[in-house]
């Protein structure tokens, strides 16, 4: 019987001469990697809860290379099809150029839809994936290009139909109390992430188009790390510790290890401890299970961030999720923060000048419009005692009830990022970048925050947050209402208040919207020349009707 591809290729990380392919099969096998002028790579599947991967190195490349590659099974070609949609572009690999300009694309929040269904287009409206594809199908692709996906590439627990049926086929019996309608245990993932990313045309723009990827909270759950009091909630669920460990196995086996670039992936304990396995010819899932088991309990164990240069582009991916400190004392002190202290000084470590441009990518955003903002931090200052003891309580259920867990948030967090970029964009981390720019999703609406840092002059960087989401699941008519309205001046001048009467400290950095906020799906683009740089949103104004997406706005950075 033949092998077949299960899942991908994906194109991952990708370097000036190196290029990473991803795969899942359905059986155990060889997997080459056939580049055209360069001959085979071939890579041995490695084996997780039954299920078969292969992360296939391609070495020796020449910079700023446009390869078409093909993907073979135990010596049979099996990708592309034979089939596949001649409308679409060759399978290529495309080495980066560092004097090229460089091209981000960027979001977050994809509910995987069935193209052409009324139904779902209208719950979920257009797919920018999809239309993405498309467009680049049309388009002569020049420098380099890598597509940021910021979060929520899953939903392990919003679940379209699809999905319920095959948990309803699999879960004969009672699986540790799982409910009906969320995912919980590797299998489910794996099912979860094939249905995500097996559209054709999604499947031929990640395989086509370097691709990094960072959690955030649906990827595991809803809601993810909001707070101890949270967290305790979930521990007492008997199933909450099975979800968690194949939610961070899983992300680490779909998406992690490809952000890995080969000489990062030699290092790390976990890649050579499946390779064991894989040597060795056994199954790796109780390795895969104690490491993600292990990153639950102690978030300082691993490190999920990861950095990417691609030529004079800094882009720092962040892991706002699972190394949170929850701590429930004062604010100021650290013991509560969205990066934890782990991360923090990860970041101090990169967020330097030299660079042209610096990215910090972000899942929540930093800067949200400023009512929101004052809300969460007047409600951390509360649920940390400032209006005393009693409001604790109330205090705790407003944040987990209505979502207050971004940056504003955590206070400390915010302060300390404010003050790293006023600090790079000054100068006094090494030589300013022209930009230092926030990419941000989550919140699945759409703006740009341009921001004024109290003591930089006119030599240092321009600083803008750019948020893009969602790819494919735009927000309810009331909720779009009710994110429209936390916008506007009354709610901002209310929400300055509630903030000054629980202490809470002004960052060092402040920011206005340059419009209002868009409500409807979009993917993000920067593009970098030199050491300028401008942004566009993408969106599809008349639904998803076969055409490419059309360019909603661009703001000169």
């Amino acid at each position: 019987m033949t092998t077949s591809l299960r899942l991908g290729p994906l194109l991952r990380h990708v370097g000036t001469s190196t290029a990473t392919v991803w795969v899942e099969t359905d059986a155990p096998c060889d997997v080459g990697i056939r580049v055209s002028g360069c001959g085979v790579r071939t890579s041995r599947t490695l084996t997780v809860h039954g299920h078969h991967y292969a992360v296939c190195e391609i070495e020796d490349l020449r910079p700023g290379a446009t390869l078409p590659y093909e993907v073979l099974l135990d010596g049979i070609r099996v990708w592309p099809e034979a089939d596949s949609d001649d409308d679409l572009p060759p399978a290529v690999l495309r080495t980066l150029d560092e004097k090229a300009p460089t091209r981000l694309l960027y979001g977050s929040c994809r509910t995987p839809t069935e193209e052409g269904s009324a139904e779902e287009a209208e719950r979920h409206g257009p797919d920018l994936l999809r239309a993405t594809a498309r467009r680049l199908a049309r388009e002569e692709v020049e420098g380099n290009l890598v597509l940021l996906l910021i979060g929520d590439q899953v939903y392990a627990d919003e679940l379209r139909e699809p999905m319920r049926a095959f948990l309803r086929r699999v879960r004969e019996r009672d699986r540790d109390g799982a409910p009906e309608d969320e995912v919980v245990h590797y299998d489910e993932y794996a099912e979860l992430y094939r249905q995500a990313w097996s559209d054709p045309l999604v499947r031929r723009l990640l395989a086509t188009v370097p691709t990094l990827m960072v959690f955030d909270d649906h990827d595991v759950r809803d809601d993810w790390n909001t707070s101890a009091a949270w967290c305790r909630s979930m521990d007492a669920l008997p199933w909450w510790r099975t979800r968690a460990t194949s939610g961070l196995g899983a992300y680490w086996i779909y998406q992690h290890v490809g952000n890995l670039s080969p000489a990062a992936r030699a290092e790390d304990p976990l890649w050579a401890a499946l390779c064991e396995h894989r040597d060795r010819g056994t199954d790796a899932a109780d390795t895969l299970d104690s490491f993600a088991s292990r990153a639950h309990d102690d978030p300082s164990s691993y490190r999920w961030s990861h950095r990417y240069d691609v030529g004079g582009v800094r882009v720092l991916m962040l892991d706002t999720r699972c190394g949170r400190a929850l701590g429930e004392g004062d604010p100021s002190d650290g013991s509560r923060s969205i990066l934890g202290a782990e991360g923090h000084d990860w970041l101090d470590e990169h967020l330097t000048g030299g660079p042209e441009h610096v990215v910090v990518a972000s899942t929540v955003p930093v800067l949200l419009p400023p009512a929101v903002q004052h809300l969460e931090a007047w409600n951390e200052a509360v649920c940390a005692g400032a209006w005393g003891r009693a409001a604790r309580g109330p205090g705790e259920r407003l944040r987990q009830a209505l979502d207050l867990e971004h940056w504003g948030a955590f206070q400390y967090s915010l302060h300390r990022l404010s003050d790293a970029i006023s600090e790079v964009a000054r100068g006094e981390r090494g030589p300013a970048p022209a930009t230092v720019l926030i990419l941000s999703g989550d919140v699945h609406f759409s703006y740009a925050a341009r921001v004024r840092l109290r003591t930089a002059g006119e030599d240092g960087s321009r600083v803008t947050q750019l948020v893009s989401s969602a790819l494919c699941n735009r927000l309810s008519p009331v909720m779009r209402r009710v994110a429209a309205l936390s916008a506007g001046a009354p709610f901002h001048l209310a929400g300055a208040i509630m903030s000054l009467a629980a202490g809470v400290r002004r960052p060092s950095l402040t920011w206005r919207l340059t419009d209002r906020p868009y409500f409807d799906n979009t993917i993000g683009e920067v593009d970098f020349d030199g050491r300028g740089a401008h942004a566009r949103w993408y969106h599809c104004p008349g639904g998803e009707n076969g055409a490419p997406p059309r360019v909603r706005s661009v703001l000169e950075l």
